[in-house]
């Protein structure tokens, strides 16, 4: 049997839940278009086990077979969106106050 990954094991609940949905959803949006386990898994050139898998939301499948079954149904473009720099507002939070101690006025000697 393969070695579960640290990071696998260390996964936040938080994390795990959101894959969960993820995979949900997609088991949705297969259902919905009336495709079988079968012709998705062979869409995605995955087994039927690794899809079952997807669908339960598991962090051991690959993030291409999940950005692949989101391309399939018209999403990736959302998955590109995910880390946006613009959107990170701790980072964007850190650069002003970075910003606002560097240009704060000098004591007068």
């Amino acid at each position: 049997m393969p070695q579960v990954s640290a990071a696998i094991d260390a996964l936040p609940d938080a994390v795990a839940s959101a894959l969960a949905r993820l995979g949900g959803d997609l088991a949705t949006a297969r259902k919905r278009r009336k495709e079988s386990q079968k012709a998705w898994a062979a869409r995605l050139q995955v087994s039927v086990h690794t899809l079952i898998r997807m669908e339960k939301g598991d962090p051991s499948v690959s993030m291409g077979v999940y950005a692949t079954a989101l391309w399939m149904i018209q999403r990736h473009a959302a998955l590109a969106a995910l880390a946006d720099p613009k959107e990170d507002l701790a980072a964007l939070e850190a650069d002003v106050q970075n910003a606002a101690r560097r240009h704060r006025p000098r004591p007068s000697p």
